[in-house]
């Protein structure tokens, strides 16, 4: 089971990326993008996401993924229910969907870090 604080802990360690608090909700952003935000009552994680994919992972788990609101099915965004999301297979959420909103030499350039370190590799 993730929380709040465990992503906050993995997303607040990437490169170009802080958080904020858009009308009571955590997000956080790289830029003016958003990679990962929350509902207000933090049961929700919504978080970028391929849109050709995501119907295909809703269908694999309906009981921890949901499909976005109306208002965000033009983004490449998902939803999942944070009490049934493990820890690690929130960190490659929260990994996949920042290296969605950063330069490519970003990314490559915090993994090869993060994997010298024996912390990570590549998502995916």
């Amino acid at each position: 089971m993730s929380s709040v604080d465990d992503v906050r802990q993995v997303a607040s360690s990437l490169p170009r990326a802080y958080e904020v608090v858009v009308r009571d909700r955590i997000k956080f952003r790289v830029g003016r993008l958003v990679f990962v935000g929350f509902s207000r009552d933090e049961t929700l994680m919504g978080f970028g996401f391929p849109k050709e994919e995501r119907a295909a992972l809703v269908e694999s788990d309906p009981q921890k993924f949901l499909m976005p609101s109306k208002g965000d099915l033009r983004y490449n965004w998902v939803v999942a229910r944070l009490d049934r999301l493990d820890v690690d297979e929130m960190r490659e959420f929260v990994l996949d969907a920042w290296q969605m909103c950063v330069p490519k030499k970003v990314a490559a350039d915090y993994f090869g870090s993060a994997s010298r370190h024996g912390e990570t590799s590549s998502p995916g």
